[in-house]
């Protein structure tokens, strides 16, 4: 004997829930996932929004579902037929008046969690943050660090509890920087130097990559982004510095061809190399970038209190780019 509709419907429910249980708690959500003060006030906007959204689609679907069985065609169904009922101002109202009234308050909330990480994260503003300039290749991405004189291909090494300031641009095809535990993305454009603010409250390796297509290697655009002690990055600055070896003009023009190649590091780089990179294709700055980023690119202690407050004095860009994003 065959299941009754109402068997079949309520085990068709329950698989769904019970999918959507089992594939909502994964660790691949890294969105879900922050590991920073910029990636938490971005879900405090993604869970904002659910709920907001939420208001909306849960009485709609019931009311879907209402109307469907209450209004169904079969013998006996008394509900009421009115052939000349067009229209209801208090209905208006409310299916009108209910969005206006969602869409304001997200985009406040939203307008306001932008401008803030605009700047460093509120709890760090203390500390002195360190600038990473990012320039995305074909297909790999270069860190330079101002402060310390040293550069890496498809990783970066920062210090938790430390407010990052990556100053990003391209030499190739657009693309678009993303770390999804630490923040929101921003876009790398050839010409243009772009900010993000990220900070790491907690150790660990955190994944990256280049969320725009660029071609036949974007698929090997990844990058982690090592969160460890202070001391630790101290240390690993003096490493790199000791066993890297230099990267020079040459070497940078045969790194941005396109290829595909894993992890390196270098102890130097040449002076002005992220500005150099911007002007060959036309120079555009974020306003009160341009002072900022021509500190000494060959310079720098291990500490990242050294030198590392080029970047900071006159910034008001934009900044994260949230649910692009974003940040």
């Amino acid at each position: 004997m065959g299941r009754s509709p109402h068997r079949a419907r309520n085990l068709i429910i329950s698989a769904a829930v019970l999918l959507l249980f089992v594939t909502g708690c994964g660790p691949q959500y890294m969105v879900l996932d922050p590991a920073g003060p910029v990636g938490r006030e971005e879900l405090h906007l993604i869970i904002l929004s659910a709920i907001l959204v939420g208001i909306v689609i849960v009485p709609v679907l019931i009311l879907l579902f209402y109307i469907v069985w209450r209004y169904r065609d079969k013998p006996g169904n008394t509900a009421p037929y009115k052939p000349k009922w067009s229209e209801s101002k208090k209905l208006e109202f409310v299916w009108w008046g209910i969005p206006i009234v969602i869409v304001g308050v997200l985009g406040v909330f939203t307008a306001r969690t932008t401008f803030a990480l605009t700047k460093p994260p509120a709890e760090s503003q203390n500390v002195t943050p360190i600038t990473i300039q990012v320039t995305s290749l074909d297909w790999k991405w270069l860190f330079q660090y101002p402060g310390q004189g040293i550069a890496t291909v498809n990783y970066a090494e920062i210090p938790t509890g430390v407010p990052i300031q990556f100053e990003l641009t391209s030499d190739a095809p657009m693309n678009s920087f993303w770390v999804p535990q630490l923040g929101g993305q921003e876009y790398t454009m050839p010409g243009m130097a772009m900010r993000l603010w990220l900070e790491a409250d907690k150790a660990g390796t955190y994944y990256g990559h280049g969320a725009n297509f660029t071609g036949e290697g974007f698929a090997h655009m990844n990058f982690n982004v090592i969160a460890t002690s202070d001391e630790n990055f101290n240390a690993w600055v003096k490493q790199v510095k000791a066993s890297s070896p230099a990267l020079t003009m040459a070497g940078y023009d045969q790194l941005k061809k396109p290829s595909v190649i894993g992890t390196k590091s270098y102890s130097s780089f040449p002076s002005g190399l992220f500005n150099g990179t911007i002007w060959a294709d036309g120079g555009q700055y974020m306003p009160g970038m341009m002072k900022q980023t021509g500190s000494s690119n060959s310079t720098g202690s291990g500490s990242h209190g050294a030198g590392n407050t080029a970047g900071m004095s006159g910034m008001s860009g934009m900044g994260n780019m949230t649910g692009n994003s974003s940040n």
